[in-house]
């Protein structure tokens, strides 16, 4: 059995859907697009209902519905691509990187530059971000580290109240907007550092309690 939460490409169209909700007396996989469709979960001994759906490819969107009457985004989401309150995205971590001459900035080294990449550009993306880079090391500048960036309620937003600690800000660029960023950090001689939140969530999207 797969051990990872969330969902799990299993091949081209295929995917391992796992979420722990030992509250629950049922849940299903809905899948919203494309194809809608409910698909029942088979309920594992840790808590954990688990299910190996075929035809999902990379993009489709889903929910988990618990016991037949609610929906909710998968709080081990990838990617949210309509916020917090929208449905989860099954995506594939494939991507064609070009750092591989990256050997690393040793740690006494480091000058570090904290970006909020929200509002570092007009645009608050991270392929905003990318196109200011000389600027940063112009400045001396070794490392980037990044506010945190995973899934939050609006736009822009400090990071400190995420609800979705797996899931890159889709405003931002979403999972891949950060692979080109730190592929291209690496090609430019630039480490990068992310500001991570694991000890507590945001209210708002915010459904783990169920």
């Amino acid at each position: 059995m797969n051990s990872r939460l969330g969902a799990v490409p299993t091949g081209e169209t295929s995917c391992y859907f796992s979420v722990w909700a030992p509250a629950a007396v049922s849940v299903d996989v809905h899948i919203v697009s494309p194809g809608e469709r409910i698909v029942p979960m088979e309920k594992q001994d840790n808590g954990c209902f688990s299910a190996e759906v075929k035809g999902v490819p990379p993009g489709t969107a889903y929910l988990y519905r618990l016991d037949g009457e609610r929906d909710r985004p998968d709080p081990a989401s990838r990617f949210q691509p309509e916020g917090v309150h929208g449905s989860s995205q099954v995506i594939r971590s494939r991507f064609e990187w070009k750092d591989g001459n990256w050997a690393g900035v040793p740690l006494e080294e480091y000058v570090i530059y904290e970006i909020h990449v929200g509002t570092y550009t007009r645009a608050g993306t991270f392929d905003a971000v990318i196109s200011r880079l000389e600027e940063l090391k112009q400045l001396g500048i070794t490392a980037i580290e990044l506010m945190p960036v995973g899934q939050f309620p609006g736009n822009r937003n400090w990071g400190y109240d995420g609800a979705y600690p797996f899931a890159v800000q889709n405003s931002y660029g979403g999972p891949e907007g950060l692979k080109r960023f730190v592929d291209t950090c690496h090609r430019c001689e630039l480490a990068v550092v992310l500001d991570v939140v694991y000890n507590h969530l945001g209210p708002e999207g915010n459904y783990f309690r169920d």
